[in-house]
């Protein structure tokens, strides 16, 4: 799907924030800057992407007994809000999998969460968004299958796709981070190869899947307030990933 980027008036009010290490990366002359939270700005569109948000899921496991904390509940929109006020965007994309599932009671938060937000709203559709499409146009939120700009290929699975770059989700992409003492840790990353960059997913308890970095790949890890390139040391021979 092609659309026209118009320009719109943000009216969000000034916020202070602490210090945040963000990474910047050039592709194709454009210019798009990787958020600790796992967001994706790209500066010439003022167009922030968000993947994998999977909003209900905490709903979900606390209606069948999981311990999981009310709070968590609200958590997903603090820090949403929290990336929106920092980069004031024109265009926000959900990359898929907004919602894990059926309707329950964080969509209402959901409703109430969106007429606070000055941006155009544009959900392309993973295999989580099962809610039908009219739910979201009553929000004045387009769905699309993809998004086709500037050579750019935005999806929710991976793509590949002559003359396009692909931004895409699904994977939930973390690195297995290995310490001097062999202590080690997995991290959430951003994983950049030569035609596609995965996003990692956004969401509370959404959980991972560890890739291997291959040849020619970059790796940027997020670690509380911070994206950091990974160096890859050791070269993987190319191959796939799945989930």
């Amino acid at each position: 799907m092609c659309f026209q980027i118009s320009s719109k008036v943000n009216h969000r009010k000034v916020v202070t924030f602490e210090a945040m290490n963000t990474a910047s990366i050039r592709i194709k002359d454009h210019n798009f800057i990787m958020y600790p939270s796992g967001v994706l700005f790209w500066e010439e569109k003022s167009m922030l992407l968000i993947s994998d948000v999977h909003l209900g899921k905490v709903s979900h496991f606390r209606k069948f007994g999981a311990a999981v904390p009310q709070k968590a509940v609200q958590k997903n929109f603090d820090v949403m809000d929290e990336a929106i006020a920092y980069f004031k965007p024109e265009h926000l994309i959900f990359m898929g999998d907004l919602f894990h599932s059926a309707l329950n009671q964080e969509w209402n938060l959901f409703e109430k969460w969106t007429k606070t937000i000055h941006a155009n709203i544009i959900l392309v559709v993973g295999n989580h968004d099962i809610i039908s499409p009219v739910k979201y146009e009553d929000l004045k939120i387009q769905v699309v299958s993809e998004i086709q700009l500037e050579g750019f290929l935005l999806t929710h699975h991976p793509e590949k796709r002559d003359s396009f770059f692909n931004f895409c989700g699904h994977v939930h992409p973390s690195i297995k981070m290995v310490g001097l003492g062999r202590q080690s840790a997995r991290l959430r990353c951003f994983y950049k190869s030569e035609h596609q960059l995965v996003l990692p997913a956004f969401g509370e308890f959404t959980g991972s899947y560890t890739l291997e970095p291959i040849e020619g790949c970059e790796v940027f890890a997020l670690l509380g307030d911070s994206v950091l390139p990974v160096p890859i040391k050791e070269k993987k021979r190319k191959g796939r990933y799945s989930k």
